[in-house]
Parts: structure tokens; C-alpha cells; sequence
């Protein structure tokens, strides 16, 4: 079993923004489970690659730290 991990993301605003990342994030990792949650500005990812996800967020045009 994968562990869970968590980034801060930065310039997420709105629902459309959490679609974003959302997208971004299982486009490069399918069989990922995403939680994004708007008001604390994170995003919980297991069954991926945290390097993977990291560089989803950042070419999405989102900053990320981690949590």
C-alpha cells in the first residue's frame, strides 16, 4: 500500500483551481487518489510518485510546498 502524502498549494482560489490541479495531477498519474481541499490550500495524493505530482502542480502554474 502507497502512503498518502500532502503539498501545500499556492494561487488556488476557487473551484475551478482545484479542478485544475485535480486534472493536472491525474494526468500524469492515472491510478491516483487526489483530495483537494480548497480552504486549507491542500491537496492529499496517494498511488503516485510524490516528484510526479509536484511537477503537475508546478506546470499547472500552481506553487506547492510540502504540508
Amino acid at each position: 500500500m502507497t502512503q498518502a502524502f500532502q503539498f501545500r498549494v499556492k494561487g488556488m482560489t476557487c473551484d475551478g483551481c482545484v479542478r485544475a490541479v485535480t486534472n493536472a495531477i491525474k494526468a500524469r498519474a492515472p491510478s491516483a487518489n487526489v483530495a483537494v481541499d480548497l480552504a486549507k490550500g491542500t491537496v492529499t495524493v496517494d498511488s503516485a510518485d510524490p516528484a510526479v505530482v509536484a511537477q503537475a502542480i508546478e506546470d499547472a502554474g500552481y506553487g506547492f510546498a510540502p504540508a
